[in-house]
C-alpha cells in the first residue's frame, strides 16, 4: 500500500524557526505508511476576496498553493504561540486554502496540530485556535497525544536537533497515532 502524503505546514516564517526544527524531528521519525512534506506558507499574500472575484484571477501563490495541497491525504500543522494564539502566517494559510467559498482544499484531510513555544506553557492557546478553525474547515483533527512542547529551545543541543530521549519518544508517539488516525480517517 502506498505511503499517505501529508503536507506539514509550519506557522513561523523564521529560517532556524523551533517549529521548523521540531518538524524535521517529527518528519524524520514519521513510519514508513507515511510520506511528509513542507509546505510553505510565506509567498501567500493576505487573504482579500477582491483579488479572485467580478472576474479577477486570483495570485498565482494562491492557485499553487491550493492545487499542491489538494493532493495531500492529511496535514501536520506546526504553530509557535503569538499573544495567545496562531500567527498570522498560518491563519492566512488556512483562510487562502477555505476559498472561494465552497471550495475548501482542506475538507475532511486528517489533521494535527503540534504548538512549539520556548516558554513553558507550550502553546496552548496557539494550538487551541488551530483546532477551532479545523473543525470548521472539517478536518477530523487528532486529540491525543496532545502536543504542546515548551520550554522548546532546552530540548535542542547544539545541532538543532531533540537532544532529550523522552521528547524523542514523545514525538514518535505523536507521529505513529498520528498515522493510525490518518489510516482511520483519510478519504478512501
Amino acid at each position: 500500500m502506498p505511503a499517505k502524503k501529508i503536507a506539514v505546514i509550519i506557522g513561523s516564517l523564521r529560517k532556524e524557526s523551533i517549529n521548523r526544527k521540531f518538524a524535521h524531528e517529527v518528519i524524520a521519525l514519521a513510519p514508513e505508511s507515511l510520506s511528509l512534506e513542507i509546505v510553505e506558507i510565506g509567498e501567500l499574500a493576505i487573504y482579500n476576496q477582491d483579488l479572485e472575484e467580478n472576474g479577477a484571477v486570483a495570485p498565482q501563490a494562491w492557485t499553487q498553493f491550493r492545487d499542491r495541497v489538494k493532493e495531500y491525504d492529511g496535514v501536520l500543522f506546526f504553530t509557535p504561540e503569538y499573544n495567545r494564539s496562531t500567527t498570522a502566517a498560518l491563519k492566512n494559510a488556512l483562510d487562502v486554502g477555505s476559498r472561494p467559498y465552497g471550495s475548501s482544499v482542506w475538507s475532511g484531510k486528517p489533521a494535527g496540530v503540534v504548538s512549539v513555544t520556548p516558554g513553558a506553557p507550550g502553546g496552548f492557546g496557539a494550538n487551541h485556535s488551530v483546532r477551532q478553525s479545523l473543525v470548521f474547515l472539517d478536518m477530523p483533527v487528532l486529540q491525543q497525544p496532545e502536543m504542546y512542547i515548551g520550554n522548546a529551545t532546552k530540548l535542542l543541543g547544539d545541532d538543532g536537533k531533540v537532544s532529550n530521549e523522552e521528547t524523542k519518544k514523545f514525538l514518535k508517539k505523536f507521529i505513529d497515532t498520528y498515522a493510525a488516525w490518518v489510516e482511520t480517517n483519510a478519504k478512501k
